[in-house]
C-alpha cells in the first residue's frame, strides 16, 4: 500500500502507540484521583504538555488538550468571540478555512456578527494587505490557517500579526495551525498569535486529541462545564492515553523535523517534476508551498474515477479533505478555478516516510490512467 493522504491522518508511530498502550495499561489512574496512580497519571500529562509547549515556545500552562482541532478551533473561535463582542462584532477570516472554522463563522453570523471571507488568488494566497484593507476599529477577532488543507498555500500569520501591532488593533489573531505543525518550523513567537490550533493525528500521533494555545494573560469564556479539568478550560476527564501518544509523537518529530521537512520537499519537488514532463495536461493548483501538499488536476477527467484507479493499484490519495464528502471543494472554488479543474483534482499530501520510488509509481500510474481511461475519465 502507498499512502498519499497524510493531510487527512498519518499512520501512528511506534513511539505515540506505546506511549498509548502503557497509559491505557499500567498508568491507567485518573489524573484528578491524589494516590499513586492518579498521580503517574497526572505526570504523564503534564510530561505531554511540556513537550508540546517545547514544539512552539509556549510556557505549558498555556497549552490546553482538546479532543481535536476541530474543537481547538471552535473553543479558540467562539470563546474569543464572547470574550470581545462587548468591544465589536467584526470579524475577519479567509474563504479557504477549514470547515472547523467556516461552520464556527457561520454560527456567530447567526449571533450578530459581521464576518468578512477574504477570497484567495488563483495560487490560493492572501496578501497581508488584504487583512489590513478589511481591518475596522470593531474588528475583534482575525483566524486565518498557516497551511492550507488542500493546495499547501501558506499564509502570511507573521505580517498579519506584525500589522495589527502597527495598527494598535484590538483584535484577537487565531491560527489554525493543523496543517503546519511539524511540516514548517514557527514557534507562537514568531507567529505572533493569540490562539493557535494543533492536533496529534497529523503528525503520527493518535486520532482524538488535540491542543489549544491560548496567550499568556487571555482568559477564555469555558464552552463546557464539570470538574474543572484543564484550569476550568475543559472540564471532562482527561484522555491519559490519547495525551500521551500526542506528547510522544511531538518528542519524535522534533528529533528529525528537519530531515523530514527536506524529505518531504523533495518527493513533492519529483511528483511535480515527472508530472510536469510525462503528463503536460496535468495541473498544479494553488502554490504548493508548504513541503508536503500537492493539488494535481486532470482538467476534464473526473476525480472519482482517478481516485478508484489509483485505489485499485494500491495508492491512496484523496479528492480532498477529507471532512468533504463528496462535495465540491470550498477552496478551489474560492481560488476561481474553472469546474473542470476543480473536478479532476487530487489532493496528494505526504510524510517523511514517503519515497521517490513510491512518487514515481504514482506517477506512472497516472500517466497509465491517461492512456487506458481517457474515454471513461472524460465523459
Amino acid at each position: 500500500m502507498i499512502y498519499f493522504d497524510n493531510a487527512a491522518t498519518t499512520r501512528v508511530s511506534e513511539e505515540a502507540a506505546k506511549a498509548v498502550y502503557l497509559a491505557m495499561t499500567e498508568s491507567y489512574g485518573n489524573p484528578s484521583s491524589s494516590h499513586a496512580l492518579g498521580r503517574e497519571a497526572r505526570e504523564i500529562i503534564s510530561t505531554a504538555r511540556s513537550a508540546v509547549a517545547a514544539a512552539v515556545g509556549a510556557p505549558p500552562e498555556t497549552i490546553y488538550f482538546t479532543s481535536g482541532g476541530t474543537e481547538a478551533d471552535n473553543l479558540a473561535i467562539l470563546s474569543a468571540a464572547e470574550q470581545m463582542k462587548h468591544r465589536g462584532r467584526h470579524i475577519i477570516t479567509t474563504a479557504i478555512e477549514h470547515d472547523a472554522v467556516l461552520k464556527c463563522m457561520a454560527e456567530l453570523e447567526r449571533q450578530g456578527f459581521k464576518v468578512e471571507y477574504l477570497r484567495p488568488d488563483r495560487n490560493g494566497d492572501i496578501p497581508a494587505s488584504a487583512f489590513e484593507e478589511a481591518l475596522r476599529e470593531d474588528t475583534v477577532l482575525v483566524s486565518l490557517m498557516l497551511v492550507n488543507n488542500e493546495v499547501g498555500s501558506v499564509l502570511p500569520v507573521a505580517e498579519v500579526s506584525r500589522m495589527l501591532r502597527r495598527r494598535k488593533s484590538q483584535a484577537l489573531l487565531h491560527c489554525d495551525a493543523v496543517q503546519g505543525f511539524m511540516k514548517m518550523p514557527f514557534t507562537v513567537k514568531s507567529l505572533g498569535v493569540d490562539l493557535l490550533t494543533l492536533s496529534a493525528h497529523k503528525i503520527h500521533g493518535p486520532k482524538g486529541v488535540g491542543a489549544l494555545y491560548v496567550r499568556k494573560g487571555l482568559r477564555l469564556a469555558p464552552r463546557s462545564f464539570g470538574g474543572g479539568q484543564e484550569s476550568g478550560l475543559r472540564s471532562g476527564t482527561e484522555s491519559v492515553p490519547l495525551i500521551a501518544g500526542f506528547g510522544a509523537a511531538v518528542n519524535s518529530a522534533l528529533k528529525s523535523r528537519e530531515r523530514d521537512i527536506m524529505e518531504m520537499t523533495r518527493v513533492r519537488d519529483y511528483i511535480r517534476t515527472q508530472l510536469n514532463a510525462r503528463l503536460p495536461e496535468a495541473k498544479i493548483l494553488g502554490s504548493a508551498a508548504a513541503p508536503h501538499i500537492l493539488c494535481v488536476s486532470l482538467p476534464g477527467y473526473k476525480s472519482e474515477v482517478l481516485l478508484n484507479w489509483l485505489d485499485a493499484r494500491g495508492i491512496c490519495v484523496s479528492k480532498g479533505s477529507a471532512c468533504k464528502r463528496g462535495r465540491r471543494s470550498h477552496v478551489l472554488e474560492a481560488m476561481g478555478l474553472p469546474e473542470s479543474e476543480i473536478d479532476g483534482a487530487l489532493r496528494v499530501s505526504l510524510c517523511a516516510q514517503n519515497t521517490i520510488d513510491e512518487a514515481e509509481a504514482l506517477v506512472s500510474a497516472l500517466v497509465e490512467a491517461r492512456g487506458e481511461l481517457f474515454g471513461v475519465l472524460g465523459k
